[in-house]
């Protein structure tokens, strides 16, 4: 196993702004020594786009951020860091760059100016398209109607202006005072209607501002990392961060030359969601420390989420909005989601993709398949599929099984369906149509379920998550316990994530949701009150914003202007997410105001007493779930990833609203953050017990109420004897009191055991009451004799 300069004990992710840069994070590494930080983890730091508020359109070939500080304040954070103990981790962004603003990318540009016949074309997956007779011609999705190039304008500089967008032109082809339009039909580009589906550069999912980069290129690759390089070089970096990895046309060959280039002592973690429920796993080819944790997002979500309430929310749903939302019907609603998807949003790459597996198959077997009928399978398999990309070796039994299902449904198209089976029989041989077919697969999936499905169902929103399946939204404590041993010796080191930048709902926004599932009843007694004082005019979406109200109300009193305005601008997003009443390509205002006003509705006056009632029932559950949840993905197997701001209570939703700017000011006396503290300081404290080789093994619980209870050991091996226990609370809404934490009794190992908390000491079993009194956490170490 690689020895690393800091053994990682919890990352801490940053995301900079101009208002918060590299000074700025640099005052706070005393707060992070404190709470036991290992690795400051950092969103992209890349030059980007003008006005970027991400960081993930950044432009080729890469500098450091002079708005963040630039390479001299990057280096001084360094030092900085390094000096606390604390090391930095890069989110990288190989995938894609930003085009949005084509003058800053010097890349881009030239390929506007020259056409294929640019230098920099080979770093861009182009597909030049014919344009009312202009063959060979970059498609730019920039018109909503042809009307709109009535706008076209050309300033003194030669560059054409539509809108926001600025666009260089051939040298020589433009000339003060020259008609714009014939200008632009001098060049190697038209603008074209965003629904035409004429687009000819693959892109991040079916955002044309982020083109795709290809990185199979190794010219492309050495230009696009040479800035890392330069960082390796210098010894300015501890590891990466690899996002959207299911975009690349070559994950492991790009994963192999990062490795050559990081070296094997720098960590790689890499963003790639797996539907564990379906079996898919990270292919261990790959030469990563693991993913950055969403599958364990998933599994600490189902632990917490009591399955018969579930069931009875269902009904509720059902009965408000007229739609199933159980395991079936959800099942049903991610293949009609992913067709039509596929055809509406990703019509381009589905032909390439076809086209691919016609010719590779032609090419390599002589066999010449219907481009129909191969686009009919394709489309089937891909609405079928359960992994989110289906070419890893690891996967090739769950694609063969895909692709058996797809061809049973679709009986017509038997040719494209022998077509798919020979591409993914050999998916190296064939691997351009591999590749097409599994990356459209990934964007697909991304697209229809995590955008727009995860915004038309809500039977239970904190389910609706990066990583997680709704249609199994809760697992057994045991499944739990077998999940965690695999992960702890096949991913030691993997991250675990609770909060980041890309999930809809923070964590105690959604532990807080999760306790509707354990009062099914008085939230169906919520709901129809809600209804009859104000009828909504869309009740699924009006179904989905309360859920996400109850998860943002305050724990006392009502909404202020910021958080009214946090929910409307929520609403007005997950609206055109959804794209049952509006959308973002054709926003209806009319039912997007209707939709407000009711959200509005609902902050003052009898909804706001009922709401803010129903919001102190739940509230010291959701607070005793989340410290729980944050203990096991502190101790659990891999290495806790902490969110900005989440040492303290975060109620955020989906950005922009999670990258509002932290008040790091606040007391660190607060519950979260001294759990926070003791966890980390025991890791620190036992380093074996966490790290590689180390061993994880479920604590048995007895009782009545034993079900309320998540405990388990760690250890410095498989098998031997544990140094630290960890017992949690679960399903803690009606496990108050010494009465009921009499029922639920911990079995502890032998020996005798400390709180670190209180200072106790127990051994043999132990009952919740004596363990936890009304706590909801308890870390026990090893007592020393």
């Amino acid at each position: 196993m690689p020895t690393f300069p800091i053994e990682p004990v919890a990352t801490y992710r940053v995301q900079l702004s101009p208002e918060f840069a590299f000074a700025e994070v640099a005052g706070i590494l005393d707060q992070l020594v404190d709470l036991g930080i290992s690795h400051l983890y950092l969103s992209p730091v890349l030059e980007a786009c003008p006005g970027s508020q991400h960081g993930y359109d950044w432009l080729p070939p890469g500098r450091i951020a002079p708005l963040l500080g630039g390479d001299d304040g990057y280096r001084l954070l360094r030092e900085t860091a390094r000096a606390a103990g604390i090391g930095i981790v890069l989110d990288i962004v190989p995938n894609h760059c930003g085009v949005g603003a084509p003058l800053h990318n010097p890349w881009w540009a030239d390929v506007l100016r020259h056409g294929v016949e640019s230098r920099y074309s080979r770093c861009f997956d182009l597909r030049p398209v014919t344009v009312d007779g202009a063959a060979d011609v970059i498609a730019l999705p920039y018109l909503g109607s042809e009307d709109d190039l009535d706008a076209l304008t050309l300033d003194d500089d030669g560059n054409l202006h539509l809108y926001e967008w600025v666009l260089p032109t051939t040298p020589g082809s433009a000339a003060p005072g020259d008609d714009p339009r014939v200008v632009l039909n001098r060049q190697h580009y038209r603008l074209v209607p965003h629904d035409s589906n004429r687009l000819s550069y693959r892109c991040y999912l079916d955002i044309s501002e982020l083109a795709a980069l290809r990185q199979e290129d190794p010219e492309v690759f050495a230009a696009t990392h040479a800035w890392l390089a330069e960082l390796v070089a210098d010894d300015l970096v501890d590891g990466v961060r690899v996002d959207h990895l299911d975009g690349l046309c070559d994950p492991l060959g790009y994963l192999t030359s990062l490795r050559a280039l990081v070296g094997p002592d720098r960590l790689i973690y890499v963003e790639k969601a797996l539907s564990v429920p379906d079996d898919e796993r990270l292919d261990p080819s790959l030469p990563v420390e693991g993913t950055t944790g969403y599958e364990q997002l998933q599994l600490i979500e189902a632990a917490f989420t009591a399955a018969p309430g579930v069931i009875e929310l269902d009904e509720v749903y059902r009965t408000v909005t007229g739609v199933y939302g159980d395991g079936d019907q959800l099942s049903s609603l991610a293949h009609q989601l992913r067709e039509s998807t596929m055809r509406s949003s990703f019509p381009t790459r589905m032909r390439w993709a076809s086209t691919a597996v016609v010719q590779s198959v032609l090419e390599h077997t002589g066999v010449d398949h219907p481009l129909y009928l191969v686009e009919q399978a394709l489309a089937t398999f891909i609405a079928l599929i359960n992994v989110s990309r289906p070419d890893y070796p690891v996967d090739r039994a769950l694609t063969a099984a895909a692709i058996t299902r797809a061809r049973a449904a679709q009986p017509n198209a038997e040719a494209g369906f022998d077509a798919l089976d020979t591409v993914f029989d050999d998916p190296v041989r064939h691997e351009e149509a591999a590749f097409r077919v599994s990356e459209l697969a990934a964007a697909v999936q991304a697209k229809a379920i995590e955008d727009i499905g995860f915004h038309r169902t809500a039977r239970l929103v904190s389910t609706q998550e990066l990583g997680c399946n709704p249609r199994v939204p809760a697992i057994a404590r045991g499944e739990f316990h077998d999940r965690n041993r695999v992960r702890a010796a096949r991913y030691p080191l993997g991250l675990t994530a609770t909060s980041t930048h890309d999930t809809k709902r923070s964590m105690d926004v959604r532990s807080r949701i999760s306790v509707i599932a354990q009062v099914p009843q008085r939230w169906n007694l919520l709901v129809n009150r809600i209804l009859r004082e104000c009828p909504p005019p869309h009740e699924r979406t009006a179904y989905l914003l309360l859920q996400n109200v109850i998860g943002l109300w305050p724990a006392q009193g009502t909404p202020d202007d910021d958080v009214r305005r946090r929910l409307a601008d929520y609403a007005t997003k997950a609206m055109r997410e959804a794209a049952l009443v509006t959308s973002w390509s054709s926003r209806n205002e009319a039912a997007e105001q209707e939709t407000l006003d009711w959200l509005d509705d609902l902050m003052s006056g009898r909804p706001a007493e009922l709401i803010g009632e129903f919001v102190s029932v739940i509230v010291p559950a959701g607070r005793a779930e989340s410290l729980s949840r944050t203990a096991v993905a502190l101790l659990g197997p891999g290495v806790g990833d902490l969110y900005q701001g989440s040492q303290w209570w975060n109620h955020s939703l989906t950005d922009p609203d999670n990258r509002r700017p932290v008040d790091y000011s606040r007391s660190t006396d607060h519950p979260k953050y001294r759990l926070i503290r003791s966890a980390l300081a025991m890791r620190r404290r036992r380093p074996a017990s966490f790290g590689a080789g180390s061993g994880y093994d479920e604590v048995r619980t007895i009782g009545t109420a034993a079900r309320h209870l998540i405990a388990f050991s760690r250890g410095p091996a498989a098998g031997a004897p544990p140094e630290v226990v960890v017992v949690g609370v679960r399903l803690s809404h009606t496990f108050y009191g010494d009465e009921i934490r009499e029922n639920a009794i911990v079995e502890l190992p032998a020996g005798r055991w400390r709180d670190t908390d209180t200072g106790d000491e127990f051994d043999g079993p132990v009952t919740a009451a004596a363990l936890l009194g009304d706590r909801s956490v308890s870390i026990l170490e090893l007592a020393e004799d």
